[in-house]
């Protein structure tokens, strides 16, 4: 580096700078990125250099800055067998106004004022508002310059050890002389991908059309230009995970025209991999939003849930005042089949329901978060509550038959206010090893804990379900 002295301008008290450090010149040839969605990414990244024979000092630039260097993979294209690493370095001491005056302790700079008063002198110390500068450092004199006074400051040169973007500094051991196409792979943090998909339920409420968006997000430190793209599903095991969550702004379409199949589904160990069938770009601190799949017509199922008790636990001999749920859930089901125009594996994301009012324009009825679901698995959305339909639940008997066997009776009550009929689930959690001897309706043993009765309420009516339980404990 000469002595040349360079001029850093300074604004507002804050230095602006540019500085490069020699670096031999790598074309980059290729770039590929794995992202995966926990918040990190494999970066694959292929460049072209040129390498004497023995050993070589490269610096390799334009590299994330959350890297984990343990990660770091290198091969030459080239020669694998005859080049290799022998040490490596990852540098990220970035230049900063501070971290320049630090390294310029006791060492003579020059301040420009904004009235063009020149002082030249030892650094002293410096703080948030002021830096000291001695012009002699023994007998002075001392000058005292306010740092939002100042509008240029000059140094010698950049300090040894700082440098201006995340570096990894290699030794390398090469038995080939000439150009090497080389081969940089390393995970990364701050690379995200999220699903978001959009519904619109037709008018007769028996299918929806959906859309599905993938969203991903770069805050890792520096750009993919022209990158290839693969997007992991699944939960990969970390032994260090860092949660980042990401939120998306973008407003997306829930009808509209149909969109060229952009990413090639496959499955790769236990998890899923979408590929881009394009090339794109993606720079930091960005968030890019690209279409996963549209199935125009899916076939849908709405579904009234009714569940009455608020307790989790038997309450054995303090049954009486046991609260109630009068909220009635509304839920969408659908199957992620071929057959019902999906059929492929859905990753993990949220779904925003709409419907067209009569003035055709969408209105938003509800959302809901859906787990990876892989192809013939029902999907079931929970949308909110019902507001024309009011359940009650209580408990009518309880008796102690023994000491470990008791005897309760139930009264689960049904309000339709709609139009239309409508039918309700009614779930019902037991306890124990349970038996019901008593029932109004017929029910169906969901699970081990669970039944449920689909009920019938008539429009403007009002239905009553009774059953009796004995539970052994």
């Amino acid at each position: 580096m000469d002595k040349r002295k360079m001029i850093l301008g300074v604004m507002a008290g804050f230095l602006l700078f540019s500085f490069t450090l020699p670096a031999q010149e790598m074309a980059r040839k290729d770039v590929s990125l794995t992202v995966y969605n926990q918040n990190f990414a494999l970066v694959r990244d292929v460049r072209s250099l040129s390498l004497q024979e023995g050993i070589n000092e490269v610096r390799f630039i334009d590299i994330a800055g959350q890297i984990e260097a343990t990660s770091v993979h290198f091969k030459s294209l080239t020669a694998p067998d005859k080049c290799g690493i022998l040490e490596q370095n990852f540098e990220y001491d970035l230049v900063s106004a501070d971290k320049l005056l630090l390294k310029y302790i006791d060492k003579k700079i020059s301040v420009i004022t904004q009235d063009d008063i020149k002082y030249t002198g030892y650094l002293s110390s410096y703080d948030g508002s002021q830096l000291v500068l001695a012009e002699e450092r023994e007998k002075g004199p001392i000058f005292m310059v306010n740092r939002g006074n100042i509008r240029n400051l000059e140094f010698p040169q950049l300090p040894e050890g700082l440098i201006t973007k995340p570096t990894l500094v290699w030794s390398l051991m090469n038995g080939k002389k000439g150009r090497h196409d080389v081969e940089l792979s390393y995970l990364t943090g701050g690379i995200n991908w999220l699903a978001d998909y959009v519904a619109a339920v037709s008018d007769d409420e028996k299918s929806i059309s959906l859309a599905g968006w993938v969203t991903v997000s770069n805050r890792s430190g520096t750009n993919y230009q022209n990158a290839s793209l693969k997007l992991i599903a699944g939960d990969v095991n970390r032994v260090q995970e860092r949660q980042v969550v990401m939120k998306s702004t973008y407003a997306m379409d829930a009808v509209g025209a149909a969109v060229p199949e952009q990413f090639a589904g496959r499955e790769l160990f236990e998890y899923h991999l979408y590929e881009l069938q394009r090339r794109t770009t993606l720079k930091n601190n960005q968030t890019k939003q690209i279409s996963l799949l549209t199935a125009p017509q899916v076939s849908v199922n709405k579904v009234f849930t009714y569940s009455g008790a608020m307790y989790n636990w038997y309450y054995y001999d303090n049954w009486q005042g046991q609260q109630s749920n009068k909220k009635v859930a509304v839920n969408l089901e659908f199957k992620n089949s071929e057959a019902n125009g999906l059929g492929i594996p859905l990753p993990k994301g949220k779904i925003k329901v709409y419907k067209a009012d009569v003035d055709k324009t969408l209105q938003f009825i509800g959302e809901n978060q859906i787990d990876h679901t892989p192809k013939d698995e029902k999907i079931t959305l929970f949308l909110g509550n019902a507001f024309d339909i009011v359940g009650e639940r209580k408990i009518t008997d309880h008796k102690r038959i023994a000491n470990n066997l008791y005897r309760d009776s139930y009264e689960i009550t049904l309000r339709n206010h709609k139009k239309e009929q409508v039918t309700v689930k009614v779930i019902e959690r037991q306890w124990g090893d349970w038996t019901v001897i008593a029932k109004s309706h017929d029910y169906t043993k969901e699970d081990s804990t669970t039944l449920s009765f689909n009920v019938k309420v008539p429009v403007d009516g009002e239905v009553k379900v009774t059953y009796t339980s004995e539970y052994k404990f």
